[in-house]
């Protein structure tokens, strides 16, 4: 069994959630993977990831997207520790590095997504160009609120999953 995995099972329930918080900034969703423990391997964990978000409210997928700055920015609203803003950084490093055009017309992206929509811009930035994401955010800026929210939420997971796997790396 992975150490972290067997570590993380055998925490508290408050010390565990701290730790796993940066994964994923939903309260629901950890409080959801904690009363699971404990698990046997690290794919048990993924899956049980998966159906712990695809179970919560809307609003508890909300609360995860503030844990995360704009494409572009290194703050988020709501602070999930300083492991979820280095992640953070990690997602997002070809923005950093994106020409001044590319990002100011992703900062202007993100607030007519932010009007129209109510919450940031949500994309799982791994492998992808500032150019990329910028289309991405062009044409979700086309989608209906309740297909945007289910789109945001699908690369909320996607996320997740990557953060777990770099955390039970730690």
């Amino acid at each position: 069994m992975n150490e972290a995995l067997a570590r993380w099972n055998k925490l508290e329930p408050s010390e565990a959630a701290k730790e796993i918080l940066p994964c994923c900034g939903s309260p629901a969703w950890v409080e959801g993977m904690t009363s699971r423990r404990p698990f046997d391997d690290e794919d048990s964990l993924l899956i049980s990831s998966d159906e712990v978000w695809r179970n919560l409210r809307s609003s508890d997928w909300l609360e995860a997207f503030k844990s995360h700055p704009r494409i572009g920015e290194s703050r988020a609203r709501v602070s999930t520790g300083a492991r979820s803003a280095n992640w953070s950084e990690q997602e997002q490093k070809d923005v950093a590095v994106a020409q001044d055009d590319v990002k100011h017309r992703l900062a202007e992206g993100n607030r007519a997504f932010e009007e129209k929509f109510g919450y940031i811009f949500i994309v799982c930035a791994i492998g992808k160009s500032a150019a990329e994401i910028l289309a991405i955010l062009q044409r979700r800026l086309q989608n209906g609120k309740e297909a945007e929210l289910r789109e945001a939420a699908e690369e909320q997971r996607q996320i997740t999953q990557l953060r777990l796997k770099k955390w039970l790396e730690i």
